[in-house]
């Protein structure tokens, strides 16, 4: 059985979406056959989080891996979170990190070592063989120093999983990387979060909504890296729709009061603006079900146009509902406008709403959308196919 270290820099529990993704590919390299051990800073989390005591339990994953939480200097919590000493706090963060690391693994072995972050991996590449070096990049660095980094990552590494066909791109016509060594492997979902006995109508009693109610809903993040993930566009669009309701599952909270306030500018009901907040996210699949469309109406910024691959889009799509999201290169190999979503101008709010009108007045398509997106979502994208998939590619790299 071979050993797998993930070495992350992330808060454990973390409200954002990496901690749920790369909880679930641990248990998917578990599951597919390895020994797996996940490195995590030991950092200091917020009041709600430090309430969590099971992380297996928050995140509803297997615990068949073993997490270890590293030494770290956190000055987060002295710091507001904009401005320069913010900045400070994160190079004293990593590189305090990477040192503890370093100072364990002269003690640890593993046969393949696994992680998202770039510095850590090329300190790695100076004591371990490249050919045990995996790297999953999600991002494309553009700075100076960052495209540094990641060209020397990229060339030292034995293996690199790319989350998007043009980071691939990149990676290989401008880090370097030698194609041979790089696939695309999109994100993915966990196939027990959504079993076939999904129901719509138990789901909204449990969360309480009215069951003939229109609801579109959108789940996670409302910003990230500091780009705003364009759910404005849903909200002037459904303003336009009699009887439409809009369901918020995420945050932060402060964004989410600004969008409450302008749908009250819209004089929408109050009522019909559903604000869930931030829920755990094993209790995430309970939610979409309780949707009639699931939106994902991300702005055209190079980052969601070329560098993501959301979380959101797979369990969208596992749990079986009529899919609206924006038109963008990133997912354009993952759903096809008209057969298992429909694609739309960003920001364009004539076109979403006139989807969206659609879907309302056409149980039918909203039924074969969602049907369609499901089937092709357990055919391709579960954690457990991608994790045997990057395991062959690092056996054979």
């Amino acid at each position: 059985m071979p050993k797998l270290l993930y070495i992350s820099l992330m808060r454990l529990p973390t409200e954002k979406a990496h901690g749920l993704q790369i909880m679930q590919n641990c248990e998917a390299f578990a599951a597919a056959g390895c020994e797996v051990t996940l490195w995590v800073a030991r950092r200091w989390n917020s009041r709600q989080l430090r309430k969590v005591k099971d992380p297996f339990v928050y995140y509803g994953v297997d615990a068949n891996f073993a997490i270890r939480r590293v030494p770290c200097i956190d000055l987060f919590p002295i710091f507001p979170p904009d401005g320069v000493g913010a900045r400070i706090a994160f190079y004293v963060l990593l590189l305090s990190y990477a040192l503890a690391s370093l100072i364990l693994l002269l003690i640890s072995r593993a046969d393949i070592y696994y992680s998202r972050d770039e510095l850590l991996l090329a300190l790695l590449s100076r004591i371990r063989p490249s050919a045990s070096l995996a790297y999953e990049a999600h991002q494309f660095l553009s700075s100076a120093q960052g495209a540094a980094l990641q060209r020397r990552v990229a060339g030292r590494v034995g293996s690199v999983i790319a989350i998007t066909p043009r980071l691939k791109e990149d990676l290989v016509s401008l880090r370097g990387a030698d194609p041979a060594r790089v696939i695309v492997a999109h994100d993915g979902f966990r196939r027990q979060r959504f079993p076939d006995t999904l129901n719509r109508a138990a789901a909204r009693r449990q969360v309480g909504w009215a069951q003939d109610a229109f609801i579109v809903g959108y789940v996670g993040r409302l910003r990230t890296l500091g780009m705003d993930k364009g759910v404005g566009t849903l909200v002037e669009a459904l303003a336009e729709i009699d009887g439409a309701r809009l369901a918020l599952v995420g945050g932060p909270d402060e964004m989410a009061a600004a969008l409450r306030e302008r749908w009250r500018e819209l004089r929408m009901p109050p009522d019909r603006c559903l604000y869930v907040g931030h829920v755990s996210p094993a209790d995430v699949p309970l939610y979409l079900c309780a949707f009639d469309v699931c939106a994902m109406p991300h702005p055209p910024d190079a980052q969601f146009s070329f560098y993501t691959s959301p979380l959101k889009l797979f369990e969208y799509m596992a749990a079986g509902r009529a899919i609206v999201a924006s038109d963008l290169p990133a997912w354009s190999d993952v759903v096809a406008d008209g057969d298992t979503a429909l694609l739309l101008p960003p920001d364009d709010v004539t076109a979403w709403t006139a989807a969206i009108e659609g879907l309302k007045s056409d149980r039918e398509l909203r039924e074969q959308l969602g049907k369609r997106a499901r089937q092709r979502a357990l055919a391709h994208y579960t954690w457990r196919a991608r994790a045997e998939r990057i395991l062959a590619h690092i056996a054979s790299a």
